[in-house]
């Protein structure tokens, strides 16, 4: 089991953290997949060989030893060899036996089921949840799906207040009194299940993303210094953390849910809440009940392997560049000290992450395997480094002074230097499209799929491209 924000047993497992992130893509040749029974058979054949390479070996050995004497040495050594390649083999057999047999299924290949398209994604805020908005946003686009958007010039849907679902453009109602239902949920909201139900399907899937909250609220306050009236003041984190209760005041605004048990919160829960342990354990079921499915992003590509399979999507579906993300200089480095008070300030985060931080790799345990994670997560990262060399000029993101088309540059906010990326201009076409999805920053990709949806309806106003 991986601790949370244990990086060294991490490390012993071959798994990769991501520290602060926040791909679209053609497929490869599909393959058919073994059936449960070609398994069986196959299992059957390399028993049945490792048995008689069992009996070969002893009869072998036994020859070898009783004439040993009577052989020269060459003949002696002759032997030997064939002895240890055997024996290499027959090791080689034995361990194939107990892989996963799930390394043999090709990741572009569909489950036999279809794959799920009707989803609620709650959007966390500083988790890399950005990245997976445009994933989401990109399967939406390619498989003519509708997306729950904000409703006319709204930018997300209603945060901070407790979601309702006149925030989601409706456009024409179906009937009196009838509401639109929608594939795919994914903007910025405060949870509010009743509501959200008055929106999505009978069936939906619900998931969402956790982030270590020491490294979450380290983001939170770059993000959201000029916004959060509880960051203003102090003139870095690790001041604020010294004395949190002299900055935050519940009472003032709730543009302080940022610094406070902002995950928390999002669920809609009480961030201000003494964490009582059953008042804890009674929220977390109360998650568990609502949400199938809950990644890490401190896991970041693991959790998209995880996703893929839960979804059954391909692997192209899946596949990312880091958006909203922030550029080296402009994350801070907290002390171990720091660490620990980010974690007593933020108990409620603390307390949520643990858990299902448990439960991730629980699942990742009964469902993948660490063998066929780790194959996955190699193929993902090779199919991102692909698309990032066709994609992206230089190949790396760039700051926002390098950015220069307009309709690519990411929204900056507080004292964050938030990366987007340039184009490579020799791209054709179809290239160009699905580049462009790819690294569309969140804004402009809500704008273009509201434009798509709802054409009789005034474009939205982004005014930060304007300025």
């Amino acid at each position: 089991m991986v601790r949370p924000n244990d990086n060294s047993a991490a490390k012993e497992q071959g798994l990769h953290t991501n520290r602060d992130s926040e791909t679209f893509p053609g497929a490869g040749p599909k393959c058919t997949n073994l059936s449960s029974g070609a398994q069986d058979q196959l299992m059957k054949v390399f028993g049945s060989t490792i048995g008689f390479s069992v009996l070969f070996f002893r009869a072998l050995y036994l020859s070898l030893w009783l004439c040993q004497a009577a052989l020269s040495a060459v003949a002696v050594e002759y032997f030997q060899g064939i002895f240890i390649l055997l024996a290499l083999t027959l090791g080689l057999l034995a361990s194939f036996l107990h892989m996963d047999m799930g390394l043999l299924t090709p990741l572009t290949q569909r489950s036999p089921k279809p794959p799920i398209t009707h989803i609620m994604f709650l959007k966390t805020h500083k988790t890399a949840s950005s990245t997976i908005l445009n994933m989401l946003f990109r399967f939406t686009e390619t498989h003519n799906l509708s997306v729950a958007l904000p409703e006319g010039q709204r930018l997300h849907l209603g945060y901070p207040w407790l979601f309702m679902a006149r925030y989601v453009e409706s456009g024409k109602p179906k009937g009196p009194g009838q509401r639109r239902h929608f594939h795919v949920m994914c903007n910025h909201l405060r949870f509010n299940l009743p509501e959200v139900q008055k929106v999505m399907p009978e069936g939906t899937f619900y998931f969402s993303i956790l982030r270590n909250p020491v490294f979450q609220l380290e983001s939170s306050f770059i993000y959201y210094k000029d916004y959060a009236p509880a960051f203003q003041a102090p003139r870095n984190l690790s001041a604020f953390l010294a004395s949190p209760e002299t900055y935050y005041n519940e009472s003032v605004s709730l543009n302080n849910v940022y610094a406070r048990n902002n995950m928390w919160f999002d669920f809609g829960l009480d961030n201000n809440m003494w964490p009582e342990d059953s008042y804890v354990r009674k929220c977390i079921a109360e998650v568990e009940q609502n949400f199938q499915l809950i990644l890490i992003a401190d896991y970041f590509d693991e959790s998209m392997v995880l996703l893929r399979h839960t979804l059954r999507w391909d692997l192209d579906d899946v596949v990312y560049f880091k958006l909203n993300s922030r550029s080296q200089q402009s994350i801070s480095r907290l002390t171990p000290q720091d660490q620990e008070l980010a974690r007593k300030w933020s108990a409620l985060d603390w307390r949520l992450y643990q858990h299902f931080n448990r439960t991730f790799w629980n699942r990742v345990h009964s469902e993948l395997g660490l063998w066929r994670l780790r194959r996955e997560v190699a193929l993902l990262r090779a199919r991102q480094r692909e698309l990032m060399s066709l994609c992206v000029q230089d190949g790396e993101p760039k700051n926002k002074s390098q950015i220069t088309d307009l309709q690519l540059k990411p929204y900056q906010s507080g004292k964050a230097d938030i990366l987007g990326y340039n184009l490579r201009p020799d791209l054709d076409n179809a290239m160009l499209q699905l580049c462009q999805r790819m690294v569309m920053p969140e804004l402009q990709y809500m704008a273009h799929l509201y434009a798509l949806q709802f054409p009789h309806k005034r474009p939205k106003n982004i005014q930060f491209l304007k300025d």
